[in-house]
């Protein structure tokens, strides 16, 4: 069984995991927060929101199956070798437990705070039924030839796919709206410093390892930490750069969905004139 070559780096691998886990699972609380100060999930994108519950959801299922499950483990040492570590920590499979409920309580959010005229596009129940229906396809294949390592790996594609699109929505809503009211920055900077911790974490390993099989066998852990960082980076750019919001009078979502800041200002304006 493969074992750590240096105790330092090795302590420094589950130092970058636990503050990886922590900062991408306090990314959360920002935006929770925000929605309940405001009342109102108006310039939280619902289609990040459901297509992050399928990342999230596939994340876990990878996670957990090859941490736990001793025929993946062994199926994944067969293919990769036996002197390879198994690229999957305890901390990445307490993120996405814990990623997975507090999408779910987001969605919550959305059906007792105030939202506008916004809902689930049909393009995002689309890809998420597609996704799933062909997910459910591939286990009953799976269970047919015993092919566990194949299929945790299909669950890890998805959740690779999921992040590279999940984003997207958003992205565009603030470029619409030419705003970034509502969307919380600070899940960002969390999301962020987990994604290059996340990176580095797999960096030790190698370093310890002396190879690059780690990051190709988790190539869903490399990509994800990469999208991360990329499209976080765009959100810095469109929060402090294209959209601040110190420079906003009124930050609305639309003519439908106007924010509780503009309503009050609306009322107070109101009370002033009487």
């Amino acid at each position: 069984m493969a074992s750590w070559n240096s105790v330092p780096l090795e302590i420094c691998y589950q130092t970058l995991g636990w503050i990886a886990f922590f900062s991408w699972s306090f990314s959360f609380y920002p935006q929770i927060i925000l929605n309940y100060r405001r009342k109102s999930v108006v310039g939280l994108n619902f289609d990040f929101l459901v297509l992050n519950v399928t990342k999230h959801s596939s994340y876990l299922i990878y996670n957990a199956v090859l941490f736990f499950s001793s025929v993946v483990r062994r199926q994944y040492k067969e293919k990769y070798g036996f002197d390879e570590m198994i690229p999957v920590a305890a901390n990445d499979v307490a993120f996405s437990t814990h990623a997975v409920l507090m999408t779910l309580f987001a969605l919550y959010q959305v059906t007792i705070f105030e939202r506008g005229s916004q809902t689930v596009s049909k393009i995002c129940i689309s890809i998420s039924t597609v996704v799933w229906i062909t997910a459910i396809v591939c286990v009953i294949l799976a269970s047919q030839s015993q092919s566990w390592l194949w299929l945790i790996s299909v669950f890890n594609s998805i959740q690779v796919v999921m992040t590279v699109i999940k984003y997207t929505p958003q992205a565009w809503m603030n470029f619409r709206r030419k705003s970034t009211a509502g969307f919380s920055i600070g899940n960002i900077l969390f999301d962020l410093l987990g994604g290059v911790m996340n990176f580095a974490q797999m960096g030790v390993q190698s370093i310890d390892q002396g190879t690059l099989v780690n990051f190709l066998g988790n190539i869903g852990k490399t990509l994800l930490s990469l999208v991360v960082i990329f499209y976080d980076l765009i959100f810095f750019v469109q929060r402090y750069i294209l959209y601040p919001l110190k420079a906003e009078k009124f930050p609305v979502i639309s003519k439908e969905t106007v924010t509780p800041l503009l309503k009050s200002s609306d009322r107070e304006e109101k009370s002033s004139n009487v």
